[in-house]
């Protein structure tokens, strides 16, 4: 198949906005783009020029991360723009519709509903064990719904499971020329499943989304990406602001690719998956918890006896959990990341005086 059937028609040969730095580069004397031509006094980075709308250096350390040609990358303002650029390119608003499964990441919707495309939910299912997808249930209610895009976060958020590669493989066999599949790796690191980008040379209607928010501890800085077929990352260019990456952003993101950060970033993941476990073993043992899900993630999902009310407690006491009361299978729930070994052992003992709990 050619995934750029799944594109929206009228975007197929769209040109997009053509940019200064798209139109020309190098140069010694730079008169066309309208900027200022000298840097305040405070700027080291020579800002008031515009930045590369793709920087070079970074895309290619990110796709050599990842193992990836660099013409499969586009870089993006975290994965948020990347959700909403493939939905942008691919969805004709009043007409098309996206398939998730909930509980999931909000801003798939979001995004959809913000495009007047149409949000179908195939639930996942809970089972003793924790929640898994329905692949079946899904692949059918894709074909008859005739969706676009298809986003499953794996590890989901925030349920925390991930999804077996021999599941996606199903799921991307069912829907082969009919859908685009994406994948969500946003916690991808903290999981000891393959990542979905080694399926990617089979399946043209795969695209995998990452970030440098979570492991790479670089959430601020507003970086993620979205790995697909060139021609596909070809069409999410045209539709992408015209410098959306931010030259501070690129240049501190950069360095999270030299060895001395990768090691770092390694020792942080075996750190949050020591805590992950501690945390797992010391909350289960607490009175006011019905279950403590299984995490392949940087949080646990927790089924409480009265969410809200340990909530309130947690706020008093300086600690800021999230409650799922939003999402109907989960009104009962929190979900805590996995802090720093002092967070948690400040979360633990603040637990220990939560008034009044009982066994569930």
């Amino acid at each position: 198949m050619n995934v750029l059937d799944l594109v929206r028609p009228d975007l197929r040969g769209f040109g997009g906005y053509l940019s200064a730095r798209k139109q020309n580069s190098g140069g010694a004397v730079w008169l066309n783009a309208n900027e200022a031509p000298l840097a305040q006094r405070f700027d080291t980075l020579q800002l008031n020029r515009y930045p590369e709308p793709q920087p070079g250096d970074l895309r290619r350390a990110m796709a050599d991360y990842y193992g990836v040609p660099d013409s499969s990358l586009l870089l993006s303002r975290g994965s948020d723009e990347a959700i909403d650029l493939l939905i942008r390119a691919l969805c004709v608003p009043g007409a098309d519709s996206i398939l998730i499964q909930s509980p999931t990441f909000g801003m798939y919707a979001v995004c959809a509903r913000l495009h007047a495309c149409t949000v179908i939910d195939s639930p996942l299912q809970e089972t003793a064990a924790g929640f898994v997808w329905d692949i079946p249930g899904m692949i059918a209610l894709a074909l008859r719904e005739r969706c676009k895009v298809l986003f499953l976060c794996s590890p989901a958020n925030p349920t925390g499971q991930s999804l077996p590669a021999a599941e996606l493989q199903r799921l991307l066999d069912g829907l082969a020329g009919r859908c685009l599949v994406v994948v969500d790796e946003a916690y991808g690191e903290y999981s000891a499943q393959p990542s979905a980008l080694a399926l990617m040379p089979r399946y043209p209607h795969l695209a995998v989304l990452k970030t440098l928010s979570k492991a790479h501890a670089l959430a601020g800085a507003r970086i993620g990406s979205v790995i697909a077929a060139p021609e596909l990352i070809a069409i999410l260019k045209t539709c992408q602001a015209p410098y959306p990456i931010a030259k501070p952003s690129a240049a501190l993101a950069l360095q999270a690719f030299s060895e001395g950060a990768l090691a770092s970033t390694r020792a942080g993941i075996a750190v949050c998956l020591s805590e992950r476990e501690r945390l797992q073993e010391r909350l289960h043992a607490l009175p006011m918890m019905v279950q403590v899900f299984a995490s392949d993630a940087n949080f646990l999902l927790l089924r409480c006896t009265e969410a809200d009310r340990l909530a309130a407690h947690l706020l008093a006491n300086g600690i800021v959990v999230r409650a799922m009361s939003h999402y109907p299978a989960l009104r009962d729930c929190l979900r805590v990341s996995v802090g720093s070994p002092a967070d948690n052992d400040r979360l633990l003992a603040v637990l220990d005086t939560f008034p009044g709990a009982t066994h569930a």
